[in-house]
């Protein structure tokens, strides 16, 4: 498995996948090809169905230097011919002719992979199973945070710059007024939601910061970025843990995280919506059974119960963007993360391993149709009115 670096991204909303991948893949085309004087970008699969909602054309544009930049959003090409979903063409010309082309592949998280070119970050942790990691654990006298500090000491640090990201997005979606970018007119809620309820309010403040492109943390996406951060404040601010604390339990929930990454899909547009809130749910169920004390049994348990109970969530956003119904599943999912975590504390080891889990919810998410996969063809982005 890949560094949590890979897994805890910081950058910018509206979509790991549309935004911050293609920037990245842009970025590295960019630089191969400075001379050149235009560029032609074709996206297919999500990326045309829905990247002008997702802010993709303003990315590639902006990351491209607004050089003379021609997008071609191809929605008749059939996924079946394509090795992922969020699929795009970069090709750079200068005096009209062609200095290279390369084919990447946005593949949530923003992740990027290509043809024909090395893009993969290294793998850096030799267990890629849950069953694996669990029994190295136990054998050590190990919590799954000590693994992961055994593997990569130097990412304490960048964890604690994780969590003060959050919490920054947390504040600065509380805080923020108005109304959303895109056709939907949405009003901010956070700060009429903190009234109410501050788990909720914290969850849809990181995911309207999303939404209006701010500055956010993927956990394990763009658009289910509010659910760890949230359960983490709301468990923080309750029960008075310190931030060290907190960290261990990011790198608890980065196990999660990073397993379904590897052995499943975290993008919407690979396998529905299960595979961004149902990864980020059950990341954050994981966080708090940790911090709770729990066995790694009932960790597992309450990672496996937070994902269990939203196979088949389809990705349907309304008119290509990130808001309806994301913003809310956010704050649904976690409760949802809560309520796992303490059926975990009673329940105990159940019977249904998280790596069978991990393997249904990839296997579903196949079973979906491609208009229940973020192409907002379908569900609520087909009947919304």
């Amino acid at each position: 498995m890949q560094s949590l670096r890979e897994l805890y991204r910081i950058g910018f909303g509206p979509s790991s996948s549309h935004t911050i991948g293609v920037g990245l893949a842009a970025e590295y085309f960019y630089n191969l090809h400075e001379t050149a004087d235009k560029f032609k970008v074709v996206l297919y699969g999500s990326l045309a169905q829905t990247g002008v909602g997702h802010g993709t054309d303003q990315v590639l544009k902006e990351t491209l230097k607004n050089k003379k930049v021609e997008i071609i959003f191809d929605t008749k090409t059939p996924e079946s011919r394509l090795r992922h979903p969020n699929a795009l063409d970069i090709t750079a010309f200068k005096n009209n002719k062609v200095l290279g082309t390369i084919r990447f592949y946005s593949v949530g998280g923003g992740a990027v992979d290509c043809e024909n070119c090395s893009k993969d970050a290294p793998q850096v942790y030799n267990l890629s199973k849950f069953t694996d990691i669990k029994k190295y654990c136990e054998q050590k006298n190990m919590r799954f945070y000590d693994y992961v500090f055994e593997v990569e000491p130097e990412i304490k640090d960048y964890l604690h710059i994780v969590w003060e990201t959050m919490k920054e997005c947390i504040e600065n979606g509380i805080r923020a007024n108005g109304i959303l970018p895109g056709e939907l007119k949405l009003k901010r809620q956070a700060g009429r939601v903190l009234k109410k309820c501050a788990a909720s309010a914290y969850a849809i403040a990181c995911a309207e910061e999303n939404a209006g492109g701010g500055r956010i943390v993927t956990a394990p996406t763009c658009g289910a970025c509010g659910v760890v951060p949230a359960v983490l404040r709301f468990a923080q601010e309750q029960h008075k843990y310190n931030d060290k604390q907190i960290v261990k339990a990011l790198a608890t929930a980065g196990v999660i995280g990073n397993l379904i990454k590897t052995n499943a899909s975290i993008s919407g547009a690979e396998a529905g919506c299960q595979a961004e809130i149902g990864s980020a749910c059950s990341m954050a169920a994981a966080a708090l059974a940790e911090l709770a004390g729990c066995s790694l049994a009932q960790i597992e348990t309450a990672a496996e119960n937070a994902m269990e109970h939203f196979l088949g969530l389809t990705c349907d956003p309304v008119c290509g963007l990130v808001q309806i119904p994301c913003i809310e599943r956010n704050a649904a999912a976690a409760l949802r993360a809560m309520n796992a975590a303490q059926l975990a504390e009673v329940l105990g080891n159940r019977r249904i391993p998280f790596d069978t889990v991990v393997n249904i919810m990839f296997e579903t998410g196949k079973d979906l149709q491609a208009a229940y996969r973020e192409t907002s063809k379908g569900g609520l982005a087909k009947y919304y009115q």
